[in-house]
């Protein structure tokens, strides 16, 4: 795959230091799958597309070897990586942990304003999935369980999920355009905003568990499918 035709000219806020930006830009597609397992990321073209010298590039792919989304192989070429099925798994593990106890804390709390926010982002789903609009839909989702994070009062904790959901979120990303897929994420998210707001912790927790098991439930399949883009050992 050519660079060029996946790399438009990557503007950078100029007030922030350049390598968190590319590191930011260059995860998201990746995650994304537009630029997908195998493809090379030569230096000197990630350089030309963000205007840029070598030296944050250098260190936005060190970030992203960091969180196994490219392999490097000294003095020849990096390359993003094939999806880690075993760092899939234990990404989840990690979320579902976390969300568990959020949902609980948050089925004990009489708060409308948090009810209304989760129905906007899922209305925001609604409109996304009528319209084929895969990056939107994500968005939407993302912002979903992040307002769950925020409301909770762990947003740190967030951030420490979205550091190892690389692989994990690649899987999401192979599964989204199946049939059905999107409406059952629909459904499961209304389902845990409905026992949420009914204050039932065990509802809401019962939901999580079915909403977070989607996927991985269906990795073989995946797998199967995209034999080119999945590392299983």
């Amino acid at each position: 795959m050519n660079l060029a035709d996946v790399l438009p000219v990557l503007n950078l806020d100029r007030s922030r230091h350049a390598a968190p930006q590319v590191f930011e830009k260059l995860r998201d597609l990746i995650v994304s799958l537009e630029l997908k397992p195998g493809t090379v990321l030569a230096r000197p073209e990630l350089a030309e597309a963000f205007g840029l010298s070598q030296t944050p590039i250098r260190d936005a792919l060190m970030r992203l070897s960091e969180a196994g989304l490219v392999d490097i192989f000294p003095q020849h070429t990096t390359v993003v990586s094939r999806i880690d099925v075993a760092a899939a798994r234990e990404a989840h593990f990690l979320r579902r942990s976390l969300e568990l106890e959020i949902v609980n804390l948050l089925a004990q709390r009489d708060d409308p304003a948090l009810i209304a926010r989760l129905q906007l982002h899922i209305d925001a789903q609604q409109a996304a999935r009528r319209a084929d609009d895969y990056p939107r839909f994500i968005a939407a989702d993302q912002a979903f369980h992040r307002d769950m994070h925020e409301a909770a009062g762990v947003a740190g904790l967030w951030d420490l999920e979205q550091r190892y959901s690389g692989h994990v979120d690649r899987l999401r990303r192979l599964h989204l355009p199946e049939t059905g897929k999107a409406e059952r994420i629909l459904d499961d998210h209304q389902r845990i905003l409905d026992r949420i707001a009914a204050h039932d912790a065990t509802g809401a927790q019962q939901a999580l568990r079915e909403h977070l098991s989607g996927t991985l439930s269906q990795v073989e399949e995946i797998c199967q499918r995209y034999p080119d883009y999945v590392r299983l050992a």
